[in-house]
């Protein structure tokens, strides 16, 4: 993946914040950071940058941002359920207005038949409580798949605040 794909679809978001006067905040498990790593390479990003939670452990999911021990029983780490709890979680235990939220498998171990390697979910949130999920599935290797989380994680925090 390009990285020109990766600084567009930031400064896209970057200048939309900007003018919405709005800030994000990031959940992330399988890119351990690097969605709020790429946004604050970015100058000036603590303009519209609020914080991350990186809760790569299901303790830190629950600890950092409320996520049930019931969702994690039931439906697992990676699953629409608790990428939704991620994203009202990020909002709620900050002072951002907008959240994504990310949930996945990036290999090379971990995967099963019902969710392989490349199984992402990806929740945006806002302030008011409503989130949406998507599941994804990407291929490549373990840095492959974090990196087009990452971009689709950008991307539809973009094209849901246009």
């Amino acid at each position: 993946m390009e990285l020109d794909a990766l600084e567009h679809a930031a400064r896209q978001l970057a200048d939309t914040l900007l003018k919405q006067q709005i800030m994000a905040v990031t959940a992330e498990s399988c890119t351990g950071g690097g969605i709020a790593q790429l946004l604050t390479e970015i100058p000036g990003s603590s303009r519209w940058f609020e914080r991350g939670f990186v809760s790569y452990s299901n303790q830190a999911k629950q600890e950092m941002l409320g996520v049930s021990a019931a969702t994690l029983d039931v439906h697992g780490a990676v699953s629409e359920d608790t990428a939704l709890e991620m994203a009202r979680g990020a909002i709620r235990h900050s002072r951002g207005h907008v959240s994504v939220a990310v949930t996945g498998i990036a290999g090379p171990d971990g995967g099963s038949p019902e969710k392989p390697v490349g199984t992402v979910w990806i929740a945006w949130g806002q302030k008011l409580g409503y989130a949406e999920a998507l599941c994804f599935h990407f291929d490549g290797d373990r840095h492959a798949v974090r990196q087009q989380t990452i971009l689709a994680a950008i991307q539809g925090l973009n094209d849901r605040l246009q």
